[in-house]
């Protein structure tokens, strides 16, 4: 009796076992997309798209806004990750370059830059950059095939103050990034590993 007892037990143990394994299973294929992995790699800032980013420099009058004002806009070094401050040295490095090259230099450069240490200013650079796997889950998981959306945007300016007086400011960037990048490989997770056991066994002598 006690015998009989355990083998349905068990048998009764396989059942539910296999209905579980069919269920997750189910639960596997149905999700295999959304087990994909996603990143994101973004500058913390308080700008959330370029064309926000872009009305914060658009807003700076020259020969009125002062470092005071910047900060009130967010562009302030010490609340935004994405803002590095600039030194003279850092300012003469990027525009001076032979007096053919000052000649063409904006005023506002030229006079700051002939202030001397009084000449300092920002440098904005921020991105948002996601990078979505899709595709078929085994495919990427096993390194057969490999699809990947990049979106996001990259927004960089300069701003250039006498003392702490704004004369000059400009930006650029990438308003909308979109690009698909995708790789296959035959041999799954063996393609990398495919030359070197090749070369161990040439290594050896066969």
């Amino acid at each position: 009796m006690l015998k009989q007892g355990a083998e349905s037990a068990n048998t009764g143990l396989r059942a539910r076992l296999r209905v579980g394994g069919a269920v997750l299973a189910a639960v596997a294929l149905a999700g295999c997309t959304a087990l994909l992995p996603k990143s994101q790699s973004a500058t913390v800032a308080q700008w959330h798209n370029f064309a926000e980013a872009r009305q914060a420099i658009d807003g700076i009058a020259l020969g009125k806004t002062r470092r005071q004002e910047l900060s009130a806009i967010g562009i302030d070094p010490y609340t935004n990750p994405s803002v590095t401050i600039l030194t003279y040295p850092d300012i003469l490095q990027r525009f001076a370059a032979g007096s053919a090259v000052e000649r063409s230099l904006d005023p506002g450069i030229r006079d700051c830059l002939n202030a001397g240490k009084v000449c300092n200013g920002y440098a904005i650079d921020q991105n948002s950059v996601v990078r979505k796997r899709n595709g078929n889950f085994w495919a990427d998981m096993f390194n057969f095939k490999r699809d990947t959306d990049v979106s996001g945007w990259h927004f960089n300016a300069l701003i250039v103050m006498q003392d702490d007086l704004v004369i000059y400011a400009a930006y650029g960037g990438q308003p909308q990034i979109h690009e698909h990048e995708q790789s296959k490989n035959p041999l799954g997770p063996l393609q990398e590993t495919g030359p070197s056991v090749i070369m161990r066994y040439m290594d050896s002598g066969f």
